[in-house]
C-alpha cells in the first residue's frame, strides 16, 4: 500500500495548517486510477485555488476592487439565468 500526498500549505497570519489531501492506495488499483482520485479530491477542496489566492499579495483597495468586480459579475449572472427562466 502506498500514498499520494500533497505537502502541507501554512497560512502564517492565521499560524495554521491547511489540512493536507490524501488517497491510500486499495489493494490492486492502479496509480492512474488513484492519481486521477487524488486530482478530483485535490480539486473538490479547492487546495489549488486556496494556495494562488496566497501567492500574491493584493492592497486592501485592489482586493476590493476584484471583490466588487466579482459580485458584480455573479449579478449579472444570476439576471441572465432568471431572465432564461421566465
Amino acid at each position: 500500500m502506498g500514498y499520494i500526498s500533497v505537502s502541507p500549505v501554512i497560512d502564517f497570519k492565521k499560524r495554521s495548517v491547511i489540512a493536507l489531501a490524501f488517497v491510500e492506495l486499495q489493494q490492486g488499483e492502479s496509480f492512474e486510477s488513484a492519481l486521477r482520485r487524488f486530482k478530483r479530491k485535490v480539486q473538490m477542496e479547492a487546495i489549488i485555488k486556496e494556495i494562488k489566492k496566497h501567492t500574491v499579495y493584493l492592497k486592501p483597495g485592489e482586493r476590493k476592487r476584484l471583490k466588487a468586480a466579482q459580485a458584480r459579475k455573479r449579478m449579472r449572472k444570476r439576471m441572465r439565468r432568471d431572465i432564461s427562466e421566465l
